[in-house]
């Protein structure tokens, strides 16, 4: 069920950040994608909290990307790490582009 669950919400032109509202750093990364403005149905924002296997998805997460933290960030569908990361591309003026090429701005 998890890994048909996060597989079912990636896709080659959207940015997926799997996070929980409790955790600055979740806040921090999709602050930071929100002020890009990315086309409309280009973001989605998946709260593990509300599901009821969140367990079972942080442990796929942890599977297919080396880490079960929040958040994991996907664009397009490769996971690109968590908050430290995105800042990272973003700072060094390389995640415009990326999100460009994913056709997501």
């Amino acid at each position: 069920m998890a890994q048909q669950f996060v597989n079912s919400k990636l896709a080659p032109n959207k940015v997926v950040v799997f996070a929980k509202k409790t955790c600055p750093y979740c806040r921090k990364a999709i602050e930071l994608l929100e002020e890009l403005n990315l086309k409309p149905g280009h973001l989605e924002i998946v709260d593990l909290a509300t599901q009821r296997d969140m367990a079972a998805i942080q442990d796929y997460l942890l599977e297919i990307t080396g880490a079960r933290t929040v958040p994991r960030v996907f664009i397009g569908e490769k996971c690109i790490g968590g908050f430290s990361e995105l800042d990272a591309l973003h700072r060094s003026g390389k995640l415009k582009p990326t999100l460009e090429k994913i056709g997501a701005l």
